[in-house]
């Protein structure tokens, strides 16, 4: 078909964010796109239509909710009605979830398009996508990872056609044929700034930057600790990208030319991510930009994926670490923090990868150093998230340890050689006590 015949369905399926949302039927369950790419202008109208009392018996779900869901579908006025139901929990829902106003589902990130085609029957799927090109095609620009599962599966699906979106090659393409109805609004996507650095993060950065030869493929989390690290890559040579999230310094890494890709064995000389989230800078570079490649998670995380790259080395990181090796980064006891994500994804993926490596890292102390992250056994009730079966490398401000092939004891050794020097003395009398020395 010509383009002309597209122009012509575009402008049959385009709709007013009312209109839109109030083809919704009561009971829906609706999933939107996560993140940075949260469709600003249908969670609005989702909100209004719910503060009417048009809409019952609702449910909504994504991962990591932004200042759009904040102000809308996680408002208190709403909430009564719409139930939140939370994949990976952000700022935005974690009170929520803790005080048993909203609900959390526990799923490892590469496994959740598989859920929602095979284990959620989806009603309503809202994504965000950039303007169509000539042959109506968009892209899901940011927000990769779990929509075109949505999208598949929902029986009703509404795009937000947002110019700020930028279109972001590789397996993000939506067609217009597969939509329902198409909003067009201009919304500025949310920036994610980077947090303030600790102290700490200078040590951990230079640790693990020297543990990551040239040539490796890099996965960096979010927050100070990967943006340390990626600070301490300005010398290495010919790095590669496969990560879960594309962050702010990868941009620097890529346009420096530290990372140019040119050694990875899988999609070699592209950066690989499933979603981004950083600043009007990070997402103008994303823009059209034939360095990087956007896949869904169920690609991107799938560990033997993962693990296709030589050299990957991942560094991600944890809340509490026992003297076995078992790591909580989701939870402060039983309070969900935040959710396993694509944690144990990496911690697979890496350490299958030929001479990979999967980091854990972490601060010694928490609560301005009067708690240590290294405990005998775990606080009651926290999460497992990677087992210690799984654990490989963990790093903290005081070092690192391997504890890959290595027993109870020399473990216990380890990783209270990790701690802070003033818990090291009652963390070796637990040590004892439990039987590991």
């Amino acid at each position: 078909m010509n383009t002309g015949v597209w122009h012509r369905v575009f402008a049959d399926r385009r709709s007013s964010a009312e209109d839109a949302i109030a083809a919704i039927p009561d009971g829906a369950l609706i999933v939107s796109s996560m993140a940075a790419g949260e469709p600003t202008a249908l969670l609005e109208a989702l909100a209004e239509r719910v503060r009417a009392g048009k809409l019952q018996d609702a449910r909504a779900t994504s991962l990591i909710p932004m200042a759009a869901s904040a102000r809308t579908i996680l408002a208190p006025d709403v909430l009564g009605t719409l139930r939140w139901e939370s994949m990976f929990v952000s700022a935005a829902d974690r009170p929520l979830v803790q005080a048993g106003e909203a609900v959390f589902t526990p799923a490892y990130f590469h496994q959740m398009p598989r859920l929602i085609r095979e284990y959620m029957d989806v009603d309503v799927a809202l994504v965000s996508v950039s303007p169509p090109d000539r042959n109506g095609y968009m892209s899901l620009g940011v927000s990769v990872d779990i929509a075109p599962a949505a999208i598949e599966r929902a029986r009703y699906v509404v795009a937000q056609v947002n110019a700020s979106m930028p279109r972001v090659h590789g397996g993000g393409w939506v067609h217009i044929r597969e939509l329902d109805s198409v909003v067009e609004a201009e919304t500025p996507l949310p920036e994610l700034p980077p947090p303030p650095p600790r102290e700490e993060d200078s040590a951990i950065g230079r640790t693990i930057a020297e543990m990551i030869p040239d040539g490796a493929c890099v996965q960096l989390g979010i927050g100070g600790m990967p943006n340390a690290v990626a600070l301490n890559l300005a010398s290495h040579r010919h790095l590669g990208i496969h990560t879960e999230m594309f962050v702010e310094s990868m941009v620097d890494l890529i346009e420096s030319g530290v990372a140019d890709g040119s050694r990875k064995t899988l999609h070699p000389g592209k950066a690989v991510f499933t979603f981004a989230a950083g600043s009007r800078r990070m997402y103008n570079f994303l823009d059209d930009n034939l360095a990087v490649e956007a896949h869904p998670v169920s690609y991107v995380n799938a560990p033997a994926n993962i693990a296709r790259n030589d050299d990957l080395i991942s560094v991600n990181s944890t809340l509490e670490v026992d003297l076995t090796g078992q790591c909580c980064s989701e939870s402060l006891g039983t309070a969900q923090f935040s959710g396993t994500g694509g944690q144990v994804d990496y911690a697979r993926g890496a350490f299958d990868s030929r001479n990979g490596k999967s980091i854990l890292a972490f601060y010694s102390t928490a609560r301005g150093g009067t708690l240590s992250r290294v405990v005998p056994t775990l606080t009651s009730g926290a999460i497992v998230t990677t087992p210690r079966t799984e654990v490989h490398w963990l790093v903290s401000e005081f070092g690192s340890a391997c504890l890959k092939g290595r027993s109870t004891t020399e473990r216990a050794r380890a990783i209270i050689g990790l701690a802070h020097p003033r818990f090291r003395e009652e963390l070796t009398a637990a040590a004892r006590a439990l039987g590991y020395l």
